[in-house]
């Protein structure tokens, strides 16, 4: 799904809910705030699992010319640049920052980075395991660039 209602929808059901869900482009370090407020907090409540789709945002976090598979939105280009500023200031890899917070909720159980070529696969494991700092994180919530209520990575 490329919006977390239908999601919500389903585990809202009584008799027969979702065990696991895609939910692509939602989930993501430039994205979450939605899908905070009550698909993950309801996954996670029934045992549910997210499967995040799309976790650079259809490539615009790592330098992709498309934000959710459509033009980049100015405001998403704005955060895209401070999160950019955040993550050289401390020496992390955004694609680094970007898998590792699309994974740390305890409600998500896999991710699609939706890799273009297979070595893409190779890297993409190894960022999962690099060493960020807590002070970038902190200084992504301080400047608001981070949900206060997304589970930070942990290592």
């Amino acid at each position: 799904m490329n919006t977390t209602e239908p999601i919500e929808l389903a585990l809202d059901l009584g008799e027969t809910t979702p065990t696991m869900s895609l939910s692509a482009t939602q989930y993501t370090l430039l994205q979450h705030e939605h899908a905070l407020q009550r698909m993950m907090p309801k996954a996670a409540e029934q045992g549910a699992g997210i499967v995040v789709g799309a976790p650079f945002n259809s490539g615009a976090l790592l330098g992709g010319e498309h934000f959710d598979y459509a033009e980049i939105p100015a405001l998403s280009a704005q955060k895209i640049k401070a999160l950019r500023a955040v993550a050289a200031c401390h020496g992390v890899s955004l694609k680094a920052a970007a898998l590792q917070s699309s994974t740390a909720h305890p409600a998500i159980t896999a991710v699609i980075p939706g890799s273009s070529r297979p070595e893409r696969v190779t890297e993409d494991l190894q960022v999962l395991k690099e060493e960020i700092p807590a002070a970038f994180w902190a200084e992504l919530r301080q400047k608001q660039l981070n949900s206060s209520l997304a589970p930070l990575p942990q290592h």
